[in-house]
């Protein structure tokens, strides 16, 4: 517990940092991943605003960019990141591209929860007069909300792993001081610790998740 005490200041900035990586990641990610999501399902041949060629361009790119690994998508992104942020290392940078890997899984998380509102309220809501825009904002959404709700608690569990290869790149956070101060110097003790923390980080995001979404579906 030494060398524990000795490395508290690094393990505190090491919490920080994961947190300003995730937090940034999942607001960010999630509300880009939102509107692309919307857009999928909007459209779909026969759904409220169906429109083939968008939809076949958003699934293409969905279908590319989600199924790549974090650590080959931040090296392929790289270009990317620097004519964007200016710097392809540091927090700025995984941030950034932790950002846009977790927008597009997002996205598709959206749009199949959206496909589970059931199409008689769709037609309710077309025979009382609503637009389009108007069915989609005020009935779909709200009618997927908890399993929305549920998908970006997903999410947030899979930025938190993500956040943890962020070292990979100088981004710091919890990963990074596990590795370079624990693994790295065979001392366990940090190691166990840090993994205890990321744990306890994302215990702590399902439980508010699966709270948030109880609450919706009784509703």
């Amino acid at each position: 517990m030494d060398e524990f005490r000795t490395n508290l200041p690094l393990f505190r900035e090491a919490i920080g940092t994961t947190f300003y990586i995730v937090g940034i990641s999942v607001v960010l990610g999630g509300l880009l991943g939102l509107v692309l999501g919307l857009v999928l399902y909007a459209t779909r041949p026969g759904s409220l605003l169906a429109n083939r060629p968008v939809h076949i361009i958003m699934n293409l790119l969905v279908n590319v960019i989600r199924p790549i690994p974090f650590v080959i998508f931040l090296a392929a992104f790289q270009p990317v990141m620097l004519a964007t942020v200016g710097t392809t290392i540091g927090k700025e940078a995984v941030t950034f591209g932790l950002t846009v890997a977790a927008a597009f899984a997002v996205s598709r998380i959206i749009e199949q929860n959206l496909l589970t509102v059931e199409p008689g309220v769709l037609e309710a809501a077309r025979a009382a007069g609503a637009r389009p825009l108007s069915i989609l904002l005020t009935v779909v959404v709200p009618e997927a909300l908890g399993p929305v709700i549920l998908g970006y608690t997903f999410i947030f569990v899979g930025v938190v792993d993500m956040s943890a290869q962020a070292g990979l790149v100088g981004g710091g956070g919890l990963g990074d001081f596990a590795i370079t101060y624990g693994a790295h110097r065979y001392n366990w003790t940090l190691v166990y610790i840090s993994v205890a923390t990321i744990v306890v980080i994302v215990q702590a995001g399902q439980f508010l998740g699966n709270f948030l979404a109880r609450r919706v579906l009784r509703r």
